[in-house]
């Protein structure tokens, strides 16, 4: 079964009809979808920059000028694919009683003096883009750093024109911070 581009927008955007959305979950997945899906994000940004993979509903890695980035829908880029995006957005920490009871109540909310809940805000247009609740100290979780060339040459058969070492590069770049 083969699924067209309005229903993969459909499924996007939740408003897919439940049964459909099964089907889909239930058949192997067809040869382009990923192909499609790519399509509808391109299709939704103000921007020409070519999208390699969509990593939330608001960021995407893109191609940019023989790099590759991470970018919001907006436009705003966050810096190289390979260092966590995390550290280029806004922050907004709750580690006290007072932020952590606008987000929970009662006995849901974390004991403050152990969890942090940060919230993580696009620059360029204010889009809340993640939140992790974690334990104070810890670093920011670095969700997902794919190997596009992998993927690429080894799961679509069409490799990218050029080559990207595959190695989390956050530590180094916190690294230049200091010194």
């Amino acid at each position: 079964m083969s699924f067209d581009k309005a229903e993969i927008e459909m499924l996007m955007d939740g408003v897919l009809a439940w049964p459909a959305v099964q089907d889909m979950m239930r058949e192997a997945k067809d040869e382009d979808r990923f192909d499609k899906y790519v399509e509808i994000v391109q299709e939704r940004v103000p921007w020409d920059d070519r999208i390699l993979l969509p990593l939330t509903p608001a960021l995407s890695i893109v191609a940019r000028d023989g790099r590759r980035i991470v970018k919001c829908r907006c436009g705003h880029e966050f810096g190289d694919y390979r260092v966590n995006w995390k550290l280029s957005s806004l922050i907004y920490v709750r580690d006290d009683e007072e932020s952590l009871s606008e987000v929970y109540q009662g006995r849901e909310m974390p004991d403050p003096s152990w969890t942090q809940v940060r919230e993580y805000v696009c620059p360029g247009c204010g889009t809340q883009l993640e939140v992790e609740a974690v334990p104070r100290g810890c670093p920011p979780d670095f969700d997902f750093l794919p190997d596009l060339d992998t993927f690429y040459e080894d799961w679509l058969g069409r490799p990218l024109p050029d080559k990207a070492e595959y190695t989390d590069l956050t530590l180094a770049t916190i690294s230049e911070w200091t010194g």
